[in-house]
């Protein structure tokens, strides 16, 4: 069910408010393009600075708006478990089909305060639970070990690995078996992911090439690697400059070049300056989407 290219849906403003309107249709632009799911209000969403009443409606709207014709996966993860806990009970109640659980941030918790934090959530809920493994951002590293336990509680069913370290794939289907789901939390590294054993991404440049990004995924899972590195190939230049500046500045550039929303983002986030513009706008050229 969670597998393929997963889009991690940008949050549009306009003028400080939610552009509802606009991030309606950014969810038929996915549908349409083939996204084999969605994750509202994660990092790409800019979920840090978003009331937890905009929270909730981007959860609410993205169910609605999908209606069953792809899962749905709330980012409800926060460095307060109690907060944590709250998101996740919301998100389970607008029918979403799984939540997106971050590593706390911050605390810098040990690895039996990560058990702890993410046993609390599963024994509060009746949904599949995804953990998001991302120590660049968090600072703490789920380790392999902390994760096996983790999959014995009967909610989690897997890893959105944001690690960069391909080993861990290896090491996560060798602990975890093959029931375990991994998915890469790297455009960048989704070829070799995907070879080593993961189901997909939950990627960002499938924010703006939902098509390209769907069917790389799809020749992926079906064993079709020669051709999947063709397009991968192809795709790599857009997978690096989506990082030119902080996620998500150039992809709502981007999508700002291809009449889908504003660029607006929230402070402590700035657009993106002048030339991050011309290197992103070359190559969305170069891919021929302008």
């Amino acid at each position: 069910m969670f597998k393929g290219s997963i889009t991690a849906l940008v949050s549009p403003f306009n003028n400080g408010n939610i552009d509802i309107g606009a991030f309606e249709k950014h969810i038929e632009f996915q549908i349409n393009g083939g996204s084999n799911g969605i994750v509202p209000c994660g990092t790409t969403g800019e979920s840090p600075t978003l009331s937890h009443d905009e929270h909730q409606q981007l959860i609410e709207r993205s169910v609605k708006v999908s209606n069953g014709r792809v899962p749905v996966i709330a980012g409800t993860g926060s460095n307060s478990t109690e907060e944590a806990v709250a998101l996740t009970k919301h998100a389970e109640k607008s029918k979403v089909d799984a939540v997106l659980v971050v590593t706390p941030y911050y605390n810098k918790p040990t690895q039996e305060g990560l058990y702890q934090h993410y046993k609390k959530i599963n024994d509060n809920c009746g949904i599949p639970i995804i953990i998001y493994n991302i120590p660049g951002r968090s600072v703490v590293d789920m380790s392999v070990d902390t994760m096996a336990r983790c999959f014995e509680l009967k909610n989690i069913i897997g890893v959105k690995d944001a690690t960069g370290d391909l080993d861990r794939v290896t090491q996560q289907k060798s602990k975890m078996g093959d029931e375990f789901l991994m998915l890469s939390g790297n455009d960048e590294n989704t070829y070799e992911f995907n070879k080593r054993g993961g189901s997909g991404c939950i990627s960002v440049s499938a924010n703006v090439v939902p098509d390209m990004c769907s069917e790389f995924h799809s020749l992926c899972n079906g064993k079709n690697f020669e051709k999947a590195k063709l397009l991968f190939d192809k795709l790599l230049p857009l997978h690096d400059i989506l990082f030119i500046e902080s996620n998500p500045v150039p992809t709502k550039y981007s999508l700002n070049l291809l009449g889908k929303m504003k660029e607006d983002v929230r402070l402590p986030l700035v657009v993106a300056n002048s030339k991050s513009k011309e290197k992103i706008r070359n190559v969305l050229k170069q891919l021929s989407l302008l």
